[in-house]
């Protein structure tokens, strides 16, 4: 076990503040990734601020949306080395064994470790998100990052990316179809980017006019 700096808030009304946390040793299937960026989803707030049906643990370390570089790795992993740009989502572990699990849908595991404020099963509390300078995950949940691509943005894919992306490529969207977005916020504009990208005809639906140039941004060409 050793020491991360991290964020922290100790109630619902408590700002977040500069904290030290736990994380656990590797295990000889884990990665340590050092956190280099990390988005800020609604969903963190929602959290820390308890507002979702009082399910908050304090003291708690949001953040689902990082991307980092692998300093350590266990001595089974074989899919990363020291060096490898990856990135960690919302889910950081799975029973591995259940009818979900098999097919690839571990996020309806019954037994499915969260990134925060989920039981930890090897230290005991809660688990730590990723405002803070490391985390240590099972290789099964970490994704690559190529080498090319912007940091910064990266982060949010982990979360708000995917959410769009996956209802986008299962009902086929491509050059011919037409989408909706309905609401022009965070999930809003990657799904407007998404579509657009896969040839589809856009319409973006907002209550807010000041919007409009952000939803017309990504058809601009230079």
């Amino acid at each position: 076990m050793y020491n991360a700096k991290a964020y922290s808030a100790v109630s619902a009304t408590a700002p977040l503040a500069s904290d030290t946390i736990a994380r656990r040793d590797l295990t000889e299937h884990d990665v340590q990734i050092e956190i280099l960026f990390c988005g800020i989803c609604h969903s963190d707030l929602h959290m820390v601020r308890n507002e979702w049906g009082g399910g908050t643990v304090y003291p708690i370390v949001p953040g689902h949306e990082m991307v980092g570089r692998i300093t350590q790795v266990g001595s089974a992993v074989t899919k990363y080395k020291p060096g490898d740009l990856a990135g960690v989502g919302c889910m950081v572990d799975s029973d591995g064994t259940c009818p979900n699990c098999k097919t690839g849908l571990e996020q309806f595991c019954p037994n499915l470790t969260l990134t925060y404020n989920s039981p930890d099963k090897h230290l005991g509390g809660v688990t730590y998100g990723g405002y803070s300078d490391s985390i240590v995950v099972d290789e099964r949940f970490v994704l690559r990052v190529p080498t090319n691509l912007d940091l910064p943005g990266v982060a949010p894919l982990l979360c708000a990316g995917i959410t769009t992306y996956s209802p986008l490529r299962h009902w086929g969207v491509t050059k011919g179809k037409k989408v909706g977005v309905v609401g022009i916020g965070g999930l809003g504009h990657m799904g407007v980017k998404f579509a657009r990208a896969f040839g589809a005809h856009v319409v973006v639906f907002t209550t807010s006019p000041n919007k409009k140039e952000d939803a017309l941004r990504p058809f601009v060409t230079s």
